[in-house]
């Protein structure tokens, strides 16, 4: 059985001068990353975009080597997308979708201008950190999450979207919400700051 190469090995072997290491890096984490920023976007040309502006980024910074090793590799390409995804926004002066709804307020892209940096910060990691475990669920699960909270569906729309019933769909978010807090716990994430 092949063992995986951790991440931080990768990234050393890189700065190192092993072009490959970076591409081994890439394929692994593309799934992930690409469908974070799709989620924000809802475009897969401005997608694309992104994650080859997030790539650029992370080259430049560990070619600097002023890449730290404190945190994770993902969580650290998933947060310079985040931003990246933050600063198309501000440059189209478009508001994403799901901006606007009080009750689901944690998951939006754009801060009120009013927060400090610091809870800008933490608010952007708390978003960022959630999308992850989102990851976790069941596919069935994750897509009604997805649809309710990204995309601001109703569970009548959920239902033609996805061709099961409004009853079934939301039990899908019901266990959705239940699978996610135990996904949470199992990770002993702190979401206040």
């Amino acid at each position: 059985m092949e063992v995986q190469i951790e991440d931080s090995v990768l990234v050393r072997e890189y700065i190192s001068g092993n072009e490959k290491a970076l591409e081994a890096l890439v394929n692994r984490h593309n799934q992930r990353i690409s469908s974070f920023i799709y989620s924000k976007v809802l475009n897969r040309d401005i997608t694309e975009d992104i994650f080859q502006d997030t790539f650029i980024k992370v080259i430049n910074t560990l070619k600097k080597g002023s890449y730290s090793e404190e945190g994770k590799f993902l969580p650290w390409v998933m947060r310079i997308a985040h931003n990246l995804i933050i600063d198309h926004f501000r440059k189209n002066k478009r508001m994403p979708m799901f901006e606007g709804n009080d009750d689901f307020n944690i998951f939006s892209v754009i801060s009120d201008d009013k927060l400090n940096a610091e809870k800008l910060i933490i608010k952007e990691q708390i978003d960022s950190d959630l999308r992850v475990l989102v990851d976790e669920l069941p596919e069935d699960q994750r897509e009604v999450l997805l649809m309710r909270i990204y995309k601001d569906m109703s569970f009548k729309e959920i239902s033609e979207n996805t061709g099961v019933s409004i009853n079934t769909a939301l039990g899908r978010m019901r266990y959705a919400l239940i699978n996610l807090r135990k996904i949470i716990e199992k990770n002993n994430i702190v979401l206040t700051s």
